[in-house]
């Protein structure tokens, strides 16, 4: 049963999702995010290459993605590599999904 402490509890996870969500919501973000799924790590300009978008570009979503905790970047010689890092966004994912099933559909 939908009670008030079920609509604040959805809310609040809803709200730590937020970010992971706006991360996403782009199309080109979506892409380098489905391009690094299948990779362990790529810098800038091999993503360019599958991204029809400049290099400028390309980085500015990788900030965003970035920002919103979806990739984690490391440097190795003068590039940053970009890897996909869904951890803490799936594990709140799970979250949410348990408490609506358990605690706000019965």
């Amino acid at each position: 049963m939908n009670t008030p402490n079920c609509t604040e509890k959805t809310i609040q996870l809803l709200g730590q999702l937020q970010p992971y969500f706006n991360g996403m919501g782009d199309p080109v973000r979506q892409q380098i995010i489905g391009l690094l799924i299948d990779k362990e790590s790529l810098n800038v300009t091999q993503i360019a290459e599958h991204i029809p978008m400049s290099r400028p570009t390309v980085s500015h979503h990788l900030k965003v993605l970035r920002q919103a905790g979806l990739l984690q970047a490391q440097k190795k010689g003068t590039e940053l590599y970009y890897r996909l890092d869904f951890q803490d966004a799936i594990e709140l994912l799970k979250q949410l999904v348990l408490f609506v099933e358990e605690e706000c559909l019965t």
